[in-house]
């Protein structure tokens, strides 16, 4: 992570409690990497502002959606071929940035766009992030862009608080997609 905008002690926060932020934010990157390199069939990271900014591709996938009080229901994927995982982190510690709006167009060989498309934060047993299934035209090359408009909630600390201020936009160019369902 970026040495360029360390979290300082200050009225709001001591050494201690940035130590421990940055072991949960090297654990976040830790799951992070393993997700890219042994689970997923692509990924990468980049930075960008306060941030990195990270995804990973897979087949799509089936999950819970929420449709009462207590009350889920299990949704297959139907035309989607593509589940599309994006993490959102703070560039100092690796901590996942939560309540940000993000975007993410996917522009294949031929020009032919997905989206954009808001990917809204999902809920994962190992790795908290942003995701979405997709249908794409098929395996190829893909440029993926992510566009991340900074959240809205408070901001602790006079000192380190002024963060996660301004949207970013990264594109992981030639990205090689394999399609399918899971």
């Amino acid at each position: 992570m970026s040495d360029e905008r360390q979290l300082r002690p200050s009225d709001e926060v001591d050494q201690t409690q940035l130590d421990l932020a940055k072991d949960e934010g090297d654990a976040y990157q830790e799951a992070l990497e393993y997700m890219v390199e042994e689970v997923a069939h692509t990924g990468g990271k980049q930075e960008v502002g306060d941030y990195v900014v990270g995804f990973a591709q897979e087949e799509a996938e089936g999950m819970y959606e929420l449709q009462g009080e207590g009350e889920f229901e299990w949704r297959e994927p139907d035309d989607e071929n593509c589940h599309l995982e994006v993490a959102v982190c703070d560039a100092a510690d690796g901590r996942f940035v939560p309540g940000c709006t993000v975007e993410a167009t996917l522009t294949d060989e031929d020009g032919e766009e997905v989206g954009p498309t808001e990917v809204p934060l999902l809920w994962h047993p190992g790795l908290y992030h942003y995701g979405k299934n997709l249908e794409l035209p098929g395996d190829g090359t893909y440029d993926v862009a992510v566009r991340v408009e900074p959240p809205t909630f408070g901001r602790h600390d006079e000192t380190n608080g002024d963060r996660y201020g301004e949207t970013v936009e990264v594109t992981f160019e030639d990205v090689e997609i394999e399609t399918g369902r899971d």
